[in-house]
């Protein structure tokens, strides 16, 4: 048996079998496996995160630079003016950021659950509209309005700012 008729069926085969993206992220990608990652680093079992991401700030900075200084006479007239360059450079004036937090998972938030966050942020003036248990659009933006007073820019609520809003229950230290 000769291979020769197979040769080119077989090197099509291997051509689009590398060509293939499986999705996979390998070590030598430079995907961060970390930015993937459904919780952060050392997260307890069985609880939920999300996280916000804070792009760079860069800052283009533009200053001139002399090159040469001003020709002066010994009388002090100028015999030719200073030479300058315009120099452009970008600076990072603050990191990418990605800043993790708990949320409530899932399965825990049920329409009741929902109505309750819906009652509690119109208590506070951030919710307007009919109490409807669904995690609607104006429910999300109130949630985002609530937390960015709070200092987190997310519509996904916290587990901090549902303790914060008195939907769920702090845990007593003393009492274990």
């Amino acid at each position: 048996m000769t291979l020769r008729p197979f040769f080119p069926a077989l090197a099509a085969a291997c051509i689009v079998a590398a060509c293939a993206d499986d999705g996979t992220v390998t070590s030598s990608s430079n995907v961060d496996p970390i930015s993937l990652a459904t919780a952060p680093p050392g997260a307890a079992p069985d609880t939920c995160w999300d996280k916000t991401v804070s792009p760079a700030v860069v800052e283009t900075v533009t200053r001139k630079v002399q090159l040469q200084p001003a020709q002066v006479s010994s009388d002090g007239r100028i015999q030719s003016p200073p030479i300058y360059k315009t120099e452009t450079s970008q600076q990072v004036v603050q990191p990418r950021r990605e800043t993790w937090y708990e949320i409530i998972c899932e399965a825990d938030i049920t329409p009741d659950f929902i109505a309750s966050v819906q009652r509690a942020l119109e208590a506070r003036g951030f919710y307007t509209g009919r109490i409807t248990g669904e995690m609607d659009a104006r429910t999300r933006a109130a949630v985002g309005r609530y937390q960015a007073s709070e200092g987190l820019d997310s519509k996904t609520l916290s587990i901090a700012a549902a303790r914060k809003l008195g939907l769920i229950t702090v845990a007593n230290p003393a009492a274990t």
